[in-house]
């Protein structure tokens, strides 16, 4: 037998008083003499004998007494078996995981509830104890010091679930960091309440406990039920106009092991549904999500900013049941014509004049601000002969940062500037052909666009997808064999290609070489009809595409941006809230780290939704919206099992499997801690109190 607490075995020095009271103050006896003294004598043999023992009795009561009540105070016990221990002294870590996956339920009871009522009765088997943590994913500042185990009690009651999932590797070193400097001998004890979900908790294999500390793991054993999140949401088309059918596309996967059938899905466009699909998900397989994608179908009535939501019903993982988005109806597509050599009959005037959806500029290309770059979505290079200096630097920058670039080349273009400012975006070998000596041009027929081509998704009618054309001619000026052929003259040569050119902060840009000029002698393309919706989908396809939402998991996000300046500070506001995130500009681009949890101020908590974002002088730059991670939509856990044999090779690691038993506390107590005898030694005092009394009362002689 051992005992919790041995310094109070000095209570026992308590048992002196009655033995000394029994010694030196019970009342001595007088002796009276009479007639017949043989018979007195005999009577007054036997008073004292049973007087004696009575004074006996209750001086072993009284000293029982006060033994019990003393071993009570000690917390006497049994050691168990178990060779990892459990200590009630040194330093004591407790760790709830608050994530969003602790919303799942069993016997319609949050896992999140059933930790802290676990966690509750744990916290009676260190009533005394001082040196007690709580982490949670929050990692807030109140988290890193100890406190009492009702300290620890007020605040397990006020946990909520945070937005930042943290692996286990990430827990462990947070709370080495408080045991390292409270109690660096070692001899601590952690306590992990957790789902344990797969896609959160990192690599076990590299989570390495050091062996001076013991943990405890509680797994809440959750199940593979059903869940349904939203993967991604993304346009059919670059843009949207209004009074016009538009289509989004929305990818639904089932993290769960259940078949989903006929899930209604809404959308709403400013807070009024607009549209409404059904979908059928079959469950994941192997820890990995299925997916179906449906098609929403609306039209917006006005330009701007429109807020949209993707929302279903699905329990009991309810925090990624909507999904926030943001679109921009109409936005204008700039376009800038740079010429030399323009066609008498301005064909690229005339295209993109004829719709409002485009705001066209021209000028010289040996007489325009190159400022005006930045404001531009697609640029038409048109009969410059020669490109080099300042023009061919500005030209490649533009296209790096995601611009669109279309060449129509001149009459007799000079490839010694042309070659260098072409290779330089992926289109080296170009070459002249006899028609831009000066020659009599060869028409070459073109030969039937690939009408399977994205580019040519949206060009033809459905019902005349098969039909025949009638295609122009071209006379070309120069040959290559690089990019992705988009027209070809039928002698195999190409007419248009499209090659794309990466660049920094994620930028894609895109490069159209035409293999003609636009004037009549070289061909008839620029009089064609197909020649508009060609001119229209490259000026199409320069915009960017719109980036719908984004996620708190992000560590990055990047947002295009006009006219930045490097000194501006950016906000995100929604509500009252506003964050300053950490943030650097390069070029047009807004790169925005976001912010975790344990950094945000006091008070404040991230929520999915809109937010505004505010430039320097407080103006509204964009309209974002968040959503939370899916990570934690996938409902693959470890079970107990795995995490022993994860584990296994670390015998200061034990993993328990009865957290669902009602009598976890004491399951853990008789395993780790002995059998606790206190309350029999309590008992027993108050057992030798009780007879000392009927000692008193009833035992007359």
């Amino acid at each position: 037998m051992n005992f919790l607490y041995p310094s109070f075995l000095f209570g026992l020095l308590a048992v002196s008083v009655p033995i000394a009271i029994h010694l030196f103050n019970f009342r001595r006896t007088r002796r009276v003499f009479f007639t017949n003294v043989a018979l007195l004598r005999t009577v007054q043999t036997e008073t004292k004998s049973f007087r004696r023992l009575k004074h006996w009795l209750i001086l072993a009561c009284r000293c029982l007494f006060l033994a019990c009540l003393v071993f009570a105070f000690a917390q006497p016990f049994i050691p168990s078996k178990n060779k990892l221990g459990l200590l009630r002294q040194g330093v004591t870590s407790f760790y709830i995981d608050n994530s969003y996956s602790m919303q799942n339920e069993r016997n319609e009871k949050r896992y999140l509830d059933v930790a802290t009522s676990k966690l509750d009765e744990l916290l009676t088997l260190f009533r005394n104890a001082t040196s007690l943590q709580l982490l949670t994913n929050d990692f807030s500042a109140a988290e890193q010091q100890t406190g009492s185990s009702e300290s620890v009690r007020d605040r397990v009651t006020a946990i909520r679930f945070a937005h930042t999932p943290r692996t286990l590797e990430t827990v462990y070193r947070r709370q080495r960091n408080l045991l390292s400097s409270l109690n660096p001998g070692g001899r601590n004890q952690l306590f992990w309440f957790s789902d344990f979900q797969k896609s959160t908790t990192g690599d076990l294999s590299k989570l390495k406990i050091d062996t001076t500390d013991r943990l405890f793991i509680v797994p809440l054993e959750a199940k593979s039920t059903k869940n349904i999140y939203v993967d991604s949401v993304w346009l059919s088309t670059p843009f949207i106009r209004e009074m016009q059918n538009n289509s989004l596309n929305v990818k639904l996967s089932n993290g769960g092991g259940e078949n989903v059938k006929n899930l209604a899905v809404q959308l709403y466009l400013d807070d009024t549904q607009t549209s409404t699909a059904s979908a059928t998900i079959p469950p994941g397989k192997s820890g990995a999500a299925s997916s179906a994608t449906v098609s929403l179908n609306f039209n917006v009535t006005s330009k701007g900013y429109h807020r949209g939501r993707i929302v279903f019903e699905d329990f009991p993982i309810t925090f990624d049941n909507q999904f926030f988005f943001v679109i921009e109806a109409s936005p204008a597509v700039r376009v800038l014509h740079l010429y030399e050599q323009k066609s008498p009959s301005d064909y690229v005037q005339a295209v993109y004049a004829n719709d409002s959806l485009f705001v066209r500029r021209s000028f010289s290309a040996q007489n325009f601000d190159v400022g005006q770059l930045k404001e531009t979505d697609l640029v038409v290079l048109e009969g410059v002969s020669q490109v080099s200096g300042t023009l061919s630097t500005e030209l490649q920058q533009f296209v790096r940062q995601g611009g669109s670039l279309t060449i129509i080349p001149p009459t007799n273009p000079d490839l010694t500037s042309y070659g260098p400012f072409l290779s330089a975006l992926g289109l080296g070998g170009v070459q002249n052909t006899p028609a831009s000596a000066g020659a009599t041009p060869p028409l070459v027929p073109v030969a039937d666009p690939d009408r399977r081509n994205p580019f040519f998704s949206d060009v033809f009618q459905q019902s005349y997808q098969s039909d025949p054309l009638n295609m122009p001619s071209a006379a070309p000026v120069w040959r290559w064999n690089a990019g992705q052929r988009l027209l070809s003259l039928r002698n195999g040569n190409p007419l248009l290609t499209q090659s794309r050119v990466g660049g920094g902060a994620g930028a894609q840009g895109s490069v159209y070489l035409l293999a003609t000029p636009l004037a009549s002698q070289y061909g008839n393309l620029a009089e064609h009809a197909l020649f508009v919706p060609v001119m229209y989908k490259m000026a199409a396809l320069s915009v960017r595409a719109q980036r719908t939402a984004y996620s708190f998991d992000d560590n990055l996000i990047t947002v295009p941006v006009n006219n930045p300046s490097e000194r501006s500070v950016y906000k995100l506001k929604r509500n009252k809230l506003e964050i300053i995130p950490v943030q650097r500009i390069v070029n047009n681009q807004l790169m925005l780290e976001m912010p975790k949890s344990d950094e945000l101020a006091a008070g404040q908590e991230v929520e999915a939704g809109y937010y505004e974002l505010l430039n320097g002088q407080g103006k509204t730059e964009q309209l974002l919206a968040f959503n939370h991670g899916n990570k934690e939509s996938s409902m693959d856990f470890y079970s107990p099992d795995e995490l022993r044999q994860a584990f296994s090779s670390q015998p200061n690691v034990e993993v328990f499997d009865s957290v669902q038993d009602g009598d976890f506390v004491q399951v853990l107590e008789q395993e780790n801690l002995g059998k606790s005898l206190w309350k029999y030694f309590l008992l027993a005092a108050l057992a030798f109190l009780l007879l000392e009394v009927g000692l008193v009362r009833f035992m007359k002689g």
